[in-house]
């Protein structure tokens, strides 16, 4: 991480807001890394920082962005519910098993009252994110 300038990965990615982890990782190295060792990274220094929950918010913004570049969909027709169901579902992958439940209860947060047209969380600490995954770690 020193060559690109930062004391850690965390540091590096919350240089880059809502830039999807295979994103990140072409910049670490275009045939070294891969996004999946990214996450497992941010995930460990969450680990070790005691903010997974934060963690959690910020792969959320990350898969958002990569499957609604034009943020949360006006109209929900099926390619749009297509994306939505795609970034929630590959966030629910990446997500730990400490926090599954609680990104259940996001999902269907979500899919009960959608955020308005156009929303697009650029980071973990978006309101939203923050109302959905509040910081008490599970």
């Amino acid at each position: 991480m020193r060559e690109h300038g930062y004391d850690s990965l965390t540091a590096f990615a919350e240089a880059r807001p809502g830039v999807p982890l295979n994103q990140l990782a072409e910049e670490l190295g275009k045939d070294d890394v891969a996004g999946v060792q990214v996450l497992g990274g941010l995930h460990a220094e969450a680990e070790q920082r005691k903010q997974v929950t934060r963690f959690v918010r910020d792969v959320l913004a990350r898969e958002l962005s990569e499957s609604l570049p034009n943020g949360w969909p006006a109209v929900m027709d099926d390619e749009s519910r297509f994306q939505v169901a795609k970034a929630l579902g590959c966030w629910s992958a990446d997500t730990p098993d400490t926090h599954k439940e609680r990104v259940k209860r996001a999902r269907a947060a979500l899919r009960a009252a959608p955020p308005p047209p156009g929303w697009r969380p650029l980071g973990p600490d978006d309101e939203l994110l923050r109302t959905l995954l509040p910081d008490e770690e599970a």
